[in-house]
């Protein structure tokens, strides 16, 4: 029996970036379905959140989303640029978000294909991996898209052809975000039990046992 759970991921999350390499490894080793729902990052959901922070926040994330990714041996850099347009000095979020919208959406698409893990994976990695200077330019997403067995050109005149729909499966998403009980990423739910963050994975794994997961046979 396969057993699936829903993940609420972002594209600026350092955290949901670390968990796509255990839920790949995970998917491969378990009779288990991870499904990918995109949503925007806090920075967009939640105005002026990064004024209001606690200014030893920021600092710590950065030093302890670096000491999860040499734990896992996971290689790790904040992207470049920023999937978030913001001045890190005052918290402020640019009202024009280039990155962040078009992301989401590609996402969303592609987890309509059913690519939604090996898309957010490998985007993800071109991101965070620390191979990657610009991601945005040239052939970088393409390539990251295809390795995901997503055509992104074709994914991105979709999006094109209907930006709205695109943009109330992402508002549909962040409702049952809430609903599930948690707002931060990457939350994993499984009947109507949210497990929050990449350091959560274990105990997910073990309710999912209760329930019955089996390994994947040879």
């Amino acid at each position: 029996m396969s057993l699936s759970v829903d993940v609420f991921w972002s594209f600026r999350s350092p955290y949901s970036y670390l968990a796509t390499w255990r839920m790949t490894a995970l998917e491969k080793e378990w009779n288990l379905k991870f499904n990918i729902r995109p949503v925007y990052p806090i920075a967009v959901r939640l105005d002026g959140f990064f004024k209001q922070a606690n200014p030893m926040w920021l600092p710590y994330l950065v030093r302890d989303v670096m000491r999860e990714a040499q734990r896992h041996d996971t290689p790790f850099m904040w992207p470049r640029p920023d999937p978030i347009v913001m001045d890190f000095t005052t918290g402020e979020v640019a009202k024009e978000q280039p990155y962040i919208h078009r992301l989401t959406r590609l996402g969303v698409a592609a987890a309509e294909r059913g690519r939604g893990l090996p898309f957010v994976y490998e985007v993800s990695t071109t991101l965070y991996g620390g191979k990657v200077e610009n991601w945005h330019q040239g052939s970088y997403l393409a390539e990251a898209a295809s390795r995901a067995g997503v055509d992104l050109r074709e994914v991105d005149e979709a999006i094109a052809r209907e930006p709205d729909r695109y943009e109330a499966i992402i508002k549909e998403n962040e409702a049952a975000h809430k609903k599930a009980g948690h707002w931060g990423v990457p939350t994993f739910a499984f009947e109507g039990e949210p497990f929050f963050g990449q350091d959560r994975i274990d105990a997910l794994i073990w309710r999912l046992k209760q329930h019955g997961l089996t390994r994947r046979a040879n």
